[in-house]
């Protein structure tokens, strides 16, 4: 009778994560019914193969571990499965933004724990004690297993024909192993890139005959949302500085493209677009781009290096500087003004800086020095809910880090006797315990208006205000138009002058080709542009009509 009982708390520990999933997921009913039915029918199989059903559960062990995991980021996130940018960011986020991630699932941690060691620890003291079931038993489980397989049928045609549900996107686990195959297949991409990409010619010109030099500069920021600037209306002065610079000109209703680094940085840096980003696998960047229009080119950068299209991009600067190659573990941004200046001290001809820094990356605290601690306390031992006033002290102390580094930055600039204009954008945002959903990070499966929202502005010095008035004045004229990270690019191309066919006009906030979205889009975890009505929940609508940001 206890082997019996054994054969059934394998099936409930393995069936486990899509009593879960029926939960937390959105789908048909007849959807849940195939979550439960399909994989217990095929778990129930298999384990009545053998009469050893504890060697039979450690054969199973693959499902076992996409099954703790999935829980883990269930706990995360609040919903959802191991998607593929979740299985991307093993490899391309820094130790500092998994040991924060890690701190916030211990509780799930602990629960997968108890659940699943002690069944593979029983499965092998089991095992050396050679228990077999009765092959009678084991008959009338297959039957039953069989029969469970026969009845899920009719509820998966019914399912997928709802046009919501599908095996692929929908069915644990089979949904995680198609995850896993596409980010080997993108990993293989990136890797791949360098050589597909070389032979690549933007034929790019330089459409302003310039008689004197000018600086076109890009700084990328890092998880930072644009409802804690100041500049936004944020009741906090987290951009006392920025909220006092002439010629600043602040667009209060972008939105990013995607939530994830390794996805939202080739949007800024290429032609690569939610609704077009496979162009991103065989098209260089905008660095090489204006290397073909006869600029020198520089790229700066706090990140770590993680060999993704964040790198290779940046990599088509003619001066490439990772300050964590000399300078190792985790240098504030501070760091780069020096490099900024050095780069900025002898101009002779155009020039295209990008500056990546590293923002507002978690731990919060650790991103500024002790004596820049403006809103205090600002430290943890652990990011909660409950200490959700001194994490939101240390996040505003971020946005106030990079107030002094832009206005630095804006500095070094003025002092140039050449025209000089600068565009400042995040990659993403970031949640942070802002309602009942708990949501904490970036990066999950479903974005959140908070993840989305990320600050932009141009600013630009007299000389260049003067000399170029209508791309200003047309620049002022779309403040207020709702934009997403895909006009980075274009726009780009647009400050420097810069004529290719691959410059997106429409896109451009410098063009008078320029067309006011209708629609703007979210590129998915597999790489599919969503609508916001199919990615967003009706909280964030509700958010976003109280902030006056379009909902569409």
């Amino acid at each position: 009778m206890k082997q019996k009982l054994i054969f059934f708390v394998y099936l409930l520990v393995l069936i486990l994560p899509n009593i879960i999933l029926c939960i937390t997921e959105s789908m048909p009913l007849s959807g849940k019914i195939v979550l439960i039915l399909l994989p217990l029918g095929f778990y129930w199989f298999l384990l009545s193969l053998t009469p050893r059903k504890s060697k039979t559960l450690w054969w199973m062990f693959p499902f076992i571990f996409l099954g703790a995991f999935n829980i883990v980021l269930s706990y995360l996130f609040g919903k959802g499965v191991i998607a593929v940018d979740m299985w991307l960011n093993l490899t391309t986020s820094s130790p500092n933004e998994m040991g924060e991630m890690l701190s916030q699932i211990y509780p799930a941690v602990v629960a997968v724990v108890v659940i699943y060691i002690p069944t593979l620890i029983y499965a092998t003291y089991d095992i050396r004690k050679r228990t077999t079931l009765p092959q009678n038993f084991l008959r009338i489980q297959r039957i039953i297993a069989l029969s469970l397989l026969v009845l899920a049928l009719p509820f998966t045609i019914i399912a997928t024909k709802t046009g919501n549900w599908s095996i692929l996107n929908d069915l644990f686990p089979v949904n995680v192993c198609y995850n896993l195959r596409l980010a080997v297949e993108r990993q293989t991409l990136s890797e791949q890139y360098p050589e597909k990409s070389k032979n690549f010619c933007f034929n790019s010109i330089n459409t302003d005959n310039d008689s004197i030099p000018k600086v076109v500069l890009l700084v990328i920021g890092e998880t930072s949302r644009a409802t804690n600037w100041q500049l936004d209306g944020y009741n906090r002065e987290t951009t006392p500085l920025l909220s006092n610079t002439p010629n600043l000109i602040f667009f209060k209703d972008c939105m990013s493209q995607s939530n994830t680094t390794h996805k939202s940085i080739p949007i800024l840096l290429s032609p690569a677009t939610a609704e077009n980003y496979d162009a991103l696998y065989h098209s260089k960047g905008l660095l090489a781009a204006f290397n073909e229009a006869g600029y020198r080119t520089a790229f700066i950068s706090n990140e770590p290096r993680n060999k993704s299209f964040n790198d290779h991009l940046g990599e088509q600067a003619q001066e490439v500087l990772f300050l964590r190659d000399s300078l190792g573990g985790s240098p504030m941004d501070s760091l780069l003004i020096p490099e900024v200046r050095r780069t900025l001290s002898n101009i002779n001809k155009n020039l295209l800086l990008v500056v990546h820094t590293y923002g507002s990356h978690s731990t919060y605290s650790d991103r500024y020095e002790r004596h820049q601690a403006h809103f205090q306390p600002d430290q943890v031992a652990k990011s909660t809910k409950e200490n959700r006033e001194i994490l939101m002290n240390a996040y505003d102390n971020t946005i106030r880090y990079t107030d002094k580094l832009l206005h630095n930055i804006i500095s070094e600039l003025n002092m140039l006797d050449i025209p000089a204009v600068m565009l400042f954008v995040s990659d993403h945002g970031e949640d942070i315990y802002d309602d009942e959903r708990n949501l904490f990070l970036h990066a999950s499966p479903w974005p959140s208006y908070y993840q989305m929202h990320v600050p932009f502005f141009i600013w630009s010095n007299d000389l260049y205000k003067t000399r170029y008035q209508k791309r200003i004045a047309l620049l002022d004229s779309r403040k207020s138009e709702p934009i997403q990270t895909d006009c980075v690019f274009p726009t780009m191309l647009g400050l420097g002058g810069i004529s290719t066919p691959y410059g997106q006009d429409s896109l451009s906030l410098t063009s008078d080709k320029y067309i006011t979205k209708t629609q703007r889009t979210y590129l998915n975890d597999h790489n599919e542009p969503l609508t916001f009505d199919r990615c967003l929940e009706s909280l964030d609508f509700k958010i976003m009509q109280a902030k006056g940001v379009r909902t569409h």
